[in-house]
């Protein structure tokens, strides 16, 4: 039975404009734009248009994912966030008084998920933009592994993976590069991200009532961040057994996929270096992400033959009050780990781990990947080769 929902707002109308107010009194770093609470963007206190000489990294799109996307703001990341209302794509007029707030000669590069109205909202302001003198170019993110082809009307959605393209582009323009470069950068980011989530219940809607469209006992994989309907719901499983699934899902080549004879959703083959992301959904506790995240890093070890040379666990693209988790993982290099690891003053990027501690991840990791290999292959190896493997190992 559908009862209405219990949560600590005022008007549920202001959810919005209460939420930048609290985040800018906490992060002293940030600052909302004149227009507010009509225009609702969030940017870089230390940053002007009229004098910024680099590249500004501008993303944003409905409410209700927080931290995403304002809580990325700052140097090392995103210049300026749109907000939208809850669930709503940011207007036209907001998303161009953004641009304009933070761009300056150098250009800036639009990062938006794939959704309809993201894409058109976004897509207009960037042209009207472009009418008046500014330079500016946009990248799409669609990570989402979950639903077959033709995947909706817009294709794969865009998930928590977005996060990771935020730090790779927001890294290259404070390095100074062009906007092209920028552009390039984040453009072959989201082409390496893949991203499923999993939910034990829908959201609720400030002032809505409680939905029960998921009964006692059910889950639901690829459920969307807006509630949209995944690919199936299914009987409550264990997490190992959900980890598994998930990431068979990400992963599978072409032909073996759950729900579909077209897979090859992200560019990752055994030996491959990878990023994992764990993301809660915003109803999950860390005990629970934790317990996720320590499952799937030997599964990708061991199962898909994969070095996992990062792991971010936290909550950072979520759905109000759902409860559930995403996993994202992404095809790394070197280029795309110094993006990663390089500092940003972004409130919710999670702290860098030092070189010493990266170190030993990055040992680990190919210790686990060497011993399955070895494994798999001692009856080829000449006896040179085994000792050298069985000292490494060892």
């Amino acid at each position: 039975m559908a009862f209405q929902s219990k949560k600590l707002i005022n008007d549920p109308n202001d959810v919005v404009t209460e939420f930048i107010e609290g985040l800018v009194e906490t992060y002293p770093g940030l600052q909302y734009l004149d227009g507010f609470p009509q225009v609702k963007v969030v940017l870089r206190a230390d940053v002007s248009g009229a004098t910024y000489d680099k590249v500004a990294v501008i993303s944003g799109g409905g409410s209700g994912h927080e931290p995403a996307h304002a809580g990325f703001v700052g140097e090392g990341m995103l210049t300026a966030a749109i907000c939208g209302d809850v669930f709503a794509s940011p207007s036209v007029d907001s998303i161009l008084a953004g641009i304009r707030a933070v761009t300056g000669p150098m250009g800036a590069l639009l990062i938006v998920k794939n959704y309809t109205g993201d894409r058109l909202n976004f897509g207009l302001a960037a042209e009207e933009a472009k009418s008046e003198g500014y330079k500016v170019e946009i990248v799409i993110v669609g990570d989402d592994c979950a639903l077959p082809p033709p995947r909706g009307i817009a294709g794969r959605r865009g998930l928590a993976g977005t996060i990771l393209v935020h730090k790779v582009a927001g890294d290259a323009a404070a390095a100074g590069l062009s906007l092209a470069d920028v552009a390039a950068e984040a453009r072959r980011a989201s082409e390496m991200i893949g991203t499923m989530g999993v939910a034990l219940s829908v959201c609720t809607l400030p002032g809505q009532v409680t939905s029960d469209r998921l009964g006692p006992g059910k889950m639901e994989l690829g459920l969307g961040i807006h509630g949209e309907p995944g690919a199936a719901v299914v009987d409550l499983q264990t997490v190992d057994v959900v980890v598994s699934h998930v990431l068979k899902q990400i992963l599978s080549p072409v032909g073996t996929n759950s729900y579909s004879t077209e897979t090859n959703y992200v560019p990752i083959t055994r030996g491959n270096r990878v990023v994992l992301m764990i993301n809660g959904l915003g109803a999950t506790p860390a005990m629970e992400l934790m317990i996720a995240a320590g499952k799937a890093v030997p599964r990708l070890q061991l199962e898909h033959g994969l070095a996992v040379d990062r792991v971010y666990t936290g909550s950072f693209v979520t759905s109000l009050n759902m409860a559930g988790f995403s996993i994202s993982v992404m095809k790394a290099d070197q280029a795309i780990l110094q993006r990663l690891d390089a500092a940003t003053k972004a409130p919710y990027w999670p702290v860098g781990v030092d070189e010493d501690q990266i170190s030993v991840r990055m040992i680990g990791s190919a210790k686990e990947f060497l011993g399955l290999y070895y494994f798999e292959n001692l009856h080829s190896m000449s006896s040179h080769v085994q000792a050298v493997m069985n000292k490494f190992l060892s």
